[in-house]
C-alpha cells in the first residue's frame, strides 16, 4: 500500500501574497500528487481587491479535484483555509475532451489555463491521444495576463523553450471592464508521452542561446494588439507609431490584432517586441477617464491615445534595454516549468547585467562555483511574484535547485509512468 505524503503547509500571506502562489501551488499539488495546506489565503490582497479564494482560482482547483480524485476542504469563494489532497497522477486522466466554465463572466480564462495546463500536459497516455481544452470566462480582465499576451508572448516562448507546442484559437471575447461579457477559448496540444520529461530545447542552458544578451538594437519587430474603440483607432495608430519610432529607431511597428470593442470602457493595446527567440511584452487594460482628476476638461480621446502610447512604449523601452531575455510577467510564469523540467535553464531578467556575467562565469567553473538557494523564503531577483514563484517551487517539489540568486534551475525531470492495465 502507498504510503500517505505528509501535508505540506503554506501561508498565503508569503511573499507576493496572492493568487499565484495558489495557482502554482495546487497546480504542483496536482502534478505530484502532494497534499497541499494554504492558510491566509491571497492574505496580501485585503481592500478593494479583497482576500480569500476568487472565482477563477475555485474553478481551476474544482477541475484538478475531479481530475485527481481530491479531497477538498475550503473550496468556495471568499475562503481564506484551502486544503487540497489528489489521490490520482496525471496519468490516470482519461478524458481527452475537457471543458472548463467560470461562474464569474469576470474570472480570467488565462489564470485558469495556467493553474491547469502544467497537469494536462503530464497526462499523456500510450496512444499519443491530443487533448482539447474550452475555458470560458474573461479574455482580457484586470491584474491578469490577456488572450493576446497568452497568444504571442507565453506561449510561443514555451515553444521554443521546451517544444510545447499549444494550438489556440479565440473564440469569443470577455471583458471584465465594462459590461461583463463572457468568452471562450480553445485550446489543442499533445501531452507528453509516458516516462516523458519536459526537456529544454535551448543550446547551453540560458534561452536565447549562451551569447551575449540581447539589447534594443537587437529588436527586430514590434507587433501591436489594439481593442480600442473603432473612433480611437487613428490616433492610437498615430501616437505607437510616433513613439515607437523614436524609441526604437528604424523598427517599423506591424499591426497584428486591430479590433473594435465597442464601449469606451474597454481599451485594450499590447507591444511584443521581438529579438530572435526572445521576446518582450507590455500592456494596458483600462477605461476612458468621464472626467479629469481635479480641475479641468476630460480628456480627449486624442490626449489620451496619446497617453496611453507613452507609457507603454516608454515601460517596453525600459524593458528591453535591461538585457535580460523575458520581461517582468512572462519571468514569473515561466518558474513552473523551469522546476519540472530536466536539467538545467536560466532565463534572466538582468536587472544587473554584471550578476548574471558572473553568473555564468561560475557556471562554467564547474558545480564547486555554483551557490544552491536557501529556499525557506521567497528568494533571489527578479519581481515579488517571481521571489514567490520559486520559493513555491521548492516547499512542492524538494529536490529541485535554484542557484545564484534563481538565476539558474536545476529542475526535477517530471514525468509519469504508463498506467499499469
Amino acid at each position: 500500500m502507498k504510503e500517505k505524503s505528509s501535508v505540506i503547509e503554506l501561508d498565503g500571506r508569503t511573499g507576493e501574497g496572492g493568487g499565484q502562489l495558489v495557482r502554482i501551488a495546487c497546480a504542483l499539488a496536482a502534478v505530484a500528487t502532494q497534499p497541499v495546506r494554504i492558510t491566509n489565503v491571497r492574505g496580501n490582497r485585503e481592500g478593494p481587491r479583497g482576500g480569500g479564494l476568487k472565482s477563477q482560482h475555485v474553478t481551476a482547483i474544482d477541475y484538478l479535484a475531479r481530475a485527481t480524485q481530491a479531497e477538498v476542504e475550503g473550496l468556495s469563494v471568499g475562503s481564506h483555509t484551502l486544503e487540497f489532497h489528489p489521490r490520482e497522477r496525471p496519468s490516470a486522466l482519461m478524458s481527452r475532451n475537457i471543458k472548463i466554465a467560470a461562474d464569474s463572466p469576470a474570472a480570467s480564462t488565462m489564470l485558469i489555463f495556467q493553474a491547469v495546463f502544467p497537469f494536462l500536459l503530464l497526462a499523456g497516455n500510450d496512444k499519443g491521444e491530443p487533448i482539447t481544452l474550452e475555458i470560458s470566462g474573461g479574455t482580457n480582465v484586470s491584474f491578469s495576463l490577456s488572450y493576446e499576451y497568452l497568444d504571442q508572448v507565453l506561449l510561443p516562448t514555451l515553444h521554443d523553450a521546451f517544444g510545447i507546442a499549444v494550438e489556440r484559437k479565440l473564440l469569443a471575447r470577455g471583458w471584465s471592464l465594462g459590461k461583463q461579457q463572457r468568452g471562450r477559448v480553445e485550446f489543442k496540444f499533445k501531452p507528453l508521452k509516458p516516462g516523458e520529461p519536459l526537456k529544454f530545447k535551448g543550446e547551453g542552458v540560458v534561452y536565447g542561446g549562451d551569447g551575449p544578451l540581447p539589447v534594443v538594437e537587437d529588436v527586430e519587430t514590434i507587433d501591436v494588439s489594439m481593442i480600442v474603440p473603432a473612433a480611437m483607432h487613428d490616433a492610437m495608430m498615430e501616437a505607437l507609431v510616433e513613439d515607437l519610432e523614436q524609441l526604437f529607431d528604424g523598427v517599423e511597428p506591424n499591426f497584428k490584432v486591430v479590433e473594435d470593442s465597442a464601449a469606451d470602457s474597454r481599451i485594450y493595446v499590447l507591444l511584443v517586441a521581438q529579438a530572435g527567440q526572445v521576446r518582450w511584452g507590455r500592456d494596458i487594460l483600462t477605461s476612458m477617464p468621464k472626467k479629469a482628476k481635479g480641475k479641468g476638461a476630460a480628456p480627449t480621446p486624442s490626449s489620451f491615445c496619446a497617453t496611453i502610447s507613452r507609457k507603454l512604449c516608454k515601460e517596453l523601452y525600459e524593458e528591453v534595454s535591461m538585457g535580460g531575455v523575458v520581461d517582468e510577467f512572462l519571468q514569473d510564469q515561466l518558474v513552473i516549468f523551469q522546476a519540472l523540467a530536466e536539467g538545467r535553464t536560466s532565463f534572466p531578467r538582468a536587472e544587473a547585467k554584471d550578476s548574471l556575467e558572473q553568473a555564468m562565469k561560475e557556471l562554467k567553473l564547474g558545480e564547486h562555483k555554483m551557490r544552491k538557494e536557501k529556499a525557506g523564503k521567497p528568494f533571489g531577483d527578479g519581481s515579488t511574484h517571481t521571489t514567490t514563484a520559486r520559493w513555491v517551487t521548492a516547499e512542492l517539489l524538494p529536490t529541485v535547485g535554484w542557484y545564484n540568486k534563481g538565476t539558474f534551475c536545476e529542475g526535477v525531470g517530471m514525468h509519469m509512468d504508463a498506467v499499469k492495465k
